[in-house]
């Protein structure tokens, strides 16, 4: 008679990583060029002026300075309206930028 031997005690158990998502940087804090700003999922933040969005949606700074959050109006391809935070980085002086850090 053919019979197997006991193997796994359970198949449960097994659990993946968390993925670490969310904002990064917060309104007004100051940047540098390529800083990750936002990881995400799809696309629930939008990439403003001088901010790029990579392949997995993460949204990084492109220039250094400071980053903004805004509200913007999205009409999407059924005429809804949709309503979206963008990301924006604006540039900041260096003097501007030392004061912030002291």
């Amino acid at each position: 008679m053919a019979h197997t031997k006991q193997l796994g005690s359970t198949k449960l158990g097994r659990d993946s990583r968390a993925k670490r998502l969310g904002v990064k940087r917060q309104h007004s804090q100051v940047v540098k060029a390529g800083e990750i700003l936002i990881r995400q999922r799809g696309t629930q933040y939008l990439a403003g002026d001088n901010v790029r969005q990579g392949a997995d949606d993460t949204l990084y700074a492109a220039i250094p300075g400071a980053v903004h959050f805004k509200q913007v109006k999205k009409t999407l391809f059924n005429g809804k309206a949709r309503y979206a935070t963008q990301v924006n980085v604006s540039a900041v002086r260096l003097a501007q930028k030392e004061e912030a850090v002291q």
